[in-house]
């Protein structure tokens, strides 16, 4: 009896691992959400990036709705999503903040923005994640729809995409507003 037992011992494992494996690879990643939603951004401050005069802090999330863009020059989906948040900025839909996150060189983040554009009112400079900590982030492009508050409303894995920003970001933001 214990014979058999042991021969089936692995295929109860292997079973159990594949229904949790299925459950997780079934999920949408964009969806996943935050632990800091309905919550206030935790306390943070970051410096400017290199060439800029302000950097970014929890403080300035107060009496307005932002979003905040954790970027990268490194970001390969980063560069997909930039141009849309040039738009944006050009319509001047809703401020957007960005956190220059682990970059290699000082540099790289202001020759990026030169090179394609700043979308952002803000930039914290972000070497040692203490933003990016702060949001929970697990990588780049996210973006965190924060209200009037500095309580978290959203968070957006991924680039953002005008699909996405019609289905999704566009409505909470015109939600928040209303209120």
């Amino acid at each position: 009896m214990m014979k058999r037992l042991a021969y089936f011992l692995p295929l109860v494992l292997l079973a159990i691992l594949a229904a949790y494996f299925s459950a997780g690879l079934g999920r949408d990643p964009q969806t996943l959400d935050s632990v800091l939603i309905n919550k206030k951004v935790p306390e943070f401050s970051l410096p400017p990036i290199r060439g800029f005069n302000a950097g970014l802090s929890n403080n300035d999330f107060l009496n307005k709705v932002v979003l905040v863009n954790i970027f990268g020059s490194w970001c390969v989906s980063c560069r997909i999503e930039h141009p849309f948040l040039m738009e944006l900025k050009k319509k001047g839909v809703i401020p957007i903040y960005g956190i220059n996150w682990r970059e290699q060189n000082q540099d790289d983040g202001p020759r990026w923005l030169k090179k394609f554009g700043n979308p952002y009112s803000l930039i914290g400079d972000d070497p040692k994640s203490r933003g990016a900590i702060a949001f929970g982030v697990t990588g780049a492009p996210e973006t965190f729809l924060v209200d009037q508050r500095g309580i978290v409303r959203l968070k957006h894995m991924g680039p953002i995409t005008q699909q996405n920003w019609n289905d999704t970001l566009k409505p909470a933001i015109d939600k928040l507003r209303n209120r």
